[in-house]
């Protein structure tokens, strides 16, 4: 009779004779061969579920790698499939964050369990991968100075590039001082923020988006990141932190494409009472980024003409199933070449430092 461990071993054999068969795309830009780099995929390690298996966070765990406890993987989980699939869609690199920030909740030492199997795990892979992955470490937000620490050891030890976190902690936008000590960290090692959301819990009644189309995802998650980034703005937390740099998940949610209203909050609402030193849409020429899934040609053309191609890389959401191509920038008439290179690559490997 044939274990799970064997099942797993035969899988991992097929699947590696699959990707082997993959033709890999490149992806040319004019005559020149060009770099591209995904800022928005997901992953998760079956040992997560080792740490959280007598806890009500299992299930975040154990929903993400397959049917029965992990049975069968998941396309969350790291294996041939995912090279698989990069080569399918001319990604020569995949940046990889933790998505949900589902540990927020946790105590300081379960936080502190579930974060280093995490990132341990996500370097080990990158470490394997090194000319396919780059990894952004997972930190407990809600405990901003254990947060520190684990960004510094998974930046300094680990290899990883920067850091994932989730739009909210405990229904917490982290904007206020007692988030600094994260920040400060942030600011010191020079890395980029991503900022991945969750459905917007933080600023919804429960239950306001069930129902039919999936409105947790397609409304919520923008919700999110909308709040989060705008937070960030109006309360200061951008000022104090100048060399702070956050790329905004999902084309940055609804505030590019409604950045005239929020420009002017300051100006004319008397009650704002805004932090800012800057009018919003500064932030966006020097600390506040966005991905590209904005999935047609005129939602791209709005964004970079609001906030320019220097401001926007490439992501796709991997493995979930999204319309986020390469073509989408290469058919782009309104990108010049060079334009068409920094969104695809060329942004992403300045700001992580990538050969």
């Amino acid at each position: 009779m044939t274990n799970r461990r064997d099942f797993l071993k035969a899988s991992a054999g097929f699947l590696y004779l699959q990707a082997a068969a993959t033709k890999r795309r490149e992806v040319s830009i004019g005559k020149r061969r060009a770099k591209v780099i995904d800022v928005h995929g997901h992953f998760v390690f079956p040992e997560e579920l080792d740490v959280v298996k007598d806890t009500p966070l299992a299930r975040f765990v154990s929903n993400n790698i397959g049917p029965g406890g992990g049975e069968q993987p998941s396309s969350l989980v790291l294996g041939p499939e995912r090279l698989r699939v990069l080569d399918e869609a001319g990604i020569d690199i995949q940046v990889l964050s933790h998505q949900g920030g589902w540990w927020y909740g946790a105590d300081r030492d379960l936080a502190r369990r579930i974060i280093n199997v995490q990132n341990h795990k996500l370097a080990e892979w990158c470490s394997a991968h090194a000319d396919r992955f780059a990894g952004l470490a997972s930190v407990a937000v809600q405990h901003p100075e254990m947060a520190a620490e684990q960004l510094e050891e998974a930046v300094k030890k680990l290899g990883l590039k920067g850091v994932g976190i989730a739009g909210h902690a405990g229904g917490e936008v982290p904007f206020s001082p007692k988030y600094d000590p994260f920040w400060a960290k942030v600011q010191e090692l020079g890395v980029l923020v991503f900022v991945h959301p969750g459905g917007a819990d933080n600023v919804l009644k429960e239950g306001a988006l069930r129902g039919r189309g999936d409105l947790g995802n397609i409304i919520g998650n923008p919700l999110e990141t909308t709040v989060f980034l705008s937070r960030m703005i109006f309360e200061g937390t951008l000022d104090r932190f100048p060399a702070v740099k956050i790329c905004g998940a999902h084309a940055g949610g609804y505030l590019p494409s409604y950045i005239g209203r929020t420009d002017l909050a300051c100006d004319v609402r008397a009650n704002a009472n805004c932090a800012n030193k800057k009018h919003p849409r500064e932030y966006f020429k020097d600390q506040i980024l966005v991905d590209s899934m904005i999935f047609t040609e005129e939602g791209l053309r709005h964004l970079v003409a609001e906030f320019g191609a220097g401001q926007i890389v490439y992501g796709t959401d991997t493995p979930y199933k999204w319309l986020s191509t390469v073509d989408l920038i290469l058919r782009a008439s309104f990108l010049k070449d060079a334009e068409k290179e920094a969104i695809l690559g060329g942004n992403l490997m300045k700001l992580l430092r990538i050969t």
